[in-house]
């Protein structure tokens, strides 16, 4: 590890500089004993090329990395040895320096879900529990074999939203930057023949044409709205009520509304059920979700279930009465909690909702391509259409 310090000599000369050491402990230890008084010393990262390229860990390498490693593990390989093996043989840098880091977290005793936790950019808050789970059970192999299926899935639904919504987003760009080309860049040829026309232009065709004299002088002012929109997006995702509205209205807008309150329910139901499958116990379960759910409306639902368990009341006294929770998906539970098979049936229900996302998003990219088709049709016909319109008149004028 890395760290740069500052402080003073016993002289009084004050030094500052970057020094490596396994701890803090350790580099304060370092530097007394150098006869420096140390003012403040902070962890760095060095830079690394690699990494800096190579960053972002791909949901395909991560489910192999713990598959690989439940492999190891389930053959007898202690996890020191497992972890030191798959450090060795990752082509990510980061999980790299990340299994390298753990690997001596666990020589100086640590447990390996106390170690994967100082790496949050690698091992999300779900797994690292998951883990703690599988360390008290003796059943780490299974529940990283569980985890790779958890990911899997997650990942599969992920794309099956992003699929929905590609197709709109790319020819709604498309459409957008074609009509700014138009306006620019060829109605404005046109202005000059208009006007040897000597004959009076019609009404539509004006207004494109005072629209692309609008868009041609203020078309930065686009570019302006677009960075102030995502600064003010920014800025205000930082305050949780802001996010809970917008996470509201991303579950009951219409159209696309239903694909997200499905996908909110699928990661709900597949995260409780593999936590609650692992023998973690159910509060825990439920405080966990409600960190990794990704939705604040789902979030606040899933805290007055547990404070409706905590008080001795059933969970689904939450549930039933918010439209977030489908009777289907409430009446699993209910008969879960009563049978002792609660895990199960949220199984049950997380299939459910898969299948069904599944067949929405289908849906979705069959209606939505001949609408975004009709409607490039409509807009870019429709300049053109402008600029043929004046032609007409001159032609008949001149019969």
């Amino acid at each position: 590890m890395n760290f740069d310090y500052s402080g003073k000599r016993f002289s009084g000369e004050r030094v500052k500089g970057q020094m490596e050491a396994e701890t803090k402990n350790e580099a304060l230890n370092e530097l007394e004993q150098g006869g420096i008084i140390v003012v403040s010393i902070t962890e760095t990262k060095p830079w690394n090329k690699d990494i800096s390229w190579n960053r972002r860990l791909k949901n395909k390498d991560f489910v192999v990395f713990l598959r690989q490693y439940a492999t190891l593990i389930h053959a007898g390989i202690s996890i020191s040895e497992a972890t030191k093996t798959m450090g060795r043989q990752t082509g990510n840098a980061t999980l790299q320096s990340a299994l390298e880091d753990i690997d001596k977290q666990l020589e100086r005793g640590e447990g390996l879900s106390v170690a994967a936790d100082r790496h949050p950019d690698v091992f999300p808050e779900l797994l690292v529990n998951m883990i703690h789970a599988g360390e008290a059970s003796g059943k780490l192999d299974e529940i990283l074999n569980e985890m790779a299926d958890y990911y899997e899935k997650e990942h599969s639904n992920r794309r099956k939203l992003v699929s929905a919504l590609m197709y709109p987003s790319i020819v709604g760009i498309i459409t957008l930057l074609l009509t700014m080309f138009l306006l620019m860049f060829v109605v404005p040829q046109f202005v000059s023949m208009f006007e040897s026309f000597g004959e009076d232009i019609p009404a539509y065709t004006q207004l494109v044409l005072s629209l692309s004299d609008w868009v041609s002088a203020y078309w930065w002012m686009l570019l302006v709205l677009v960075v102030v929109g995502v600064l003010v997006y920014k800025y205000a995702v930082q305050f949780p009520a802001v996010v809970y509205r917008m996470d509201y209205f991303k579950m009951k807008c219409p159209f696309l509304g239903r694909l997200a309150h499905k996908a909110v329910l699928v990661r709900m139901t597949q995260t409780l059920s593999t936590l609650v499958n692992s023998s973690v116990p159910i509060l825990q379960a439920l405080e966990i979700t409600e960190r990794v759910v990704g939705n604040k409306v789902m979030q606040h639902v899933l805290a007055d279930a547990r404070e409706s368990l905590e008080s001795g009341e059933s969970m689904t006294r939450a549930m039933e009465d918010h439209w977030a929770f489908p009777p289907l998906v409430v009446q699993m539970v209910q008969i879960g909690e009563k049978t002792g098979t609660l895990d199960h049936m949220l199984q049950k229900a997380a299939k459910f909702y898969e299948e069904d996302l599944d067949q929405m998003a289908n849906r979705i990219q069959t209606l939505i391509e001949p609408i975004m088709i009709i409607l490039l049709t409509v807009i870019v016909g429709s300049v053109i259409v402008s600029v043929v319109l004046p032609m007409f008149s001159l032609f008949e004028n001149i019969q």
